[in-house]
């Protein structure tokens, strides 16, 4: 079987499921179905969220799963609660951290910006 789809390819919208189907009786429901929070993450959150659960919810651990800095993986899961409803995290990261993490190649510049303005 093919992973479920969670976000529309043409325009990213949240995709709702319309049949629901049994695989051993074969018995469908058809109607408008939400895919529930976790629809609303791409695959690639998706599989955070599933590495974050194999680790037992160690972002140390995750980081080095993805071979990511510990800052990286912690940016991934603060979007990855954003897209769940979750307020914004309330601490700042250190800059001069950040920064040092850009020159050393840890972060992208996109990663780096997003962390300095909060």
């Amino acid at each position: 079987m093919n992973p479920i789809l969670t976000q529309c390819p043409v325009c990213m919208g949240e995709l709702t499921s319309t049949r629901l189907e049994c695989a051993i009786c074969n018995t469908a429901i058809e109607g408008q179905f939400t895919l529930g929070r976790l629809g609303r993450l791409t695959r690639e959150q998706l599989s955070f969220v599933e590495l974050l659960a194999q680790h037992r919810g160690n972002v140390n651990q995750v980081a080095g799963s993805l071979n990511v800095s510990y800052t990286t993986a912690r940016m991934r899961m603060d979007e990855i609660a954003a897209a769940l409803g979750a307020p914004p995290s309330i601490s700042r990261p250190d800059s001069r951290e950040v920064l040092r993490q850009l020159e050393t190649g840890e972060l992208s510049a996109e990663e780096a910006l997003k962390l300095l303005q909060g």
